[in-house]
């Protein structure tokens, strides 16, 4: 057992001087080089920024009307009918005309026609043709035709503000001519 005890005494010793010969001058340029561009450098960390505690915001709007919120759209109703903005109001209560689920951007008017002594326009909407006359209602904002020629059909619409006044404005849906013609 002694012997095997001294053999690998002599195996370590063995390795150990052959990992000290390998350590030799091989890499000594290397390390003279990284010696040389490291002289003068001293390591040096910027100190970290202050945090600042944190304050919170107290939130203070729970007394005002939430803009989105129907109470704000109805107090707007309320202001423009104090203000006489009522006479301009549309009629919330009438039933809705077909056309009026359509915004006018997409209507075209494709026709016209005289039946009776009474002036019609016939109108697209999706694949669907309506014939319409003055006084129906064409397009979301409420818009009742006034009168129909040969080339386009004049609207009335009204339009709500901000404040909740009603205004008036005229708009005019154009003749659609050559439509699917080729």
């Amino acid at each position: 057992m002694k012997a095997r005890t001294n053999l690998i005494g002599f195996a370590l010793v063995g390795v150990a001087v052959a990992l000290a010969g390998c350590e030799g001058g091989e890499h000594q340029d290397l390390k003279a080089e990284l010696a040389g561009l490291t002289k003068g450098l001293t390591g040096k960390v910027d100190p970290l920024p202050v945090v600042r505690p944190y304050e919170p915001v107290p939130y203070q709007a729970y007394e005002m009307p939430d803009p989105f919120g129907p109470a704000k759209i109805q107090l707007a109703t309320k202001s423009a009918q104090q203000a006489g903005g009522s006479s301009l109001a549309p009629d919330l209560n009438r039933p809705k005309e077909p056309l009026e689920a359509f915004p006018l951007e997409s209507l075209k008017m494709v026709g016209m026609l005289h039946q009776k002594g009474h002036t019609f326009a016939l109108v697209k909407a999706d694949a669907a043709v309506y014939r319409v006359r003055p006084g129906n209602y064409l397009g979301q904002n409420f818009g009742v035709i006034t009168k129909i020629s040969e080339t386009e059909i004049s609207l009335r619409e009204l339009i709500q503000e901000a404040a909740g006044d009603w205004n008036e404005r005229t708009s005019a849906l154009q003749l659609q001519e050559g439509e699917g013609k080729k």
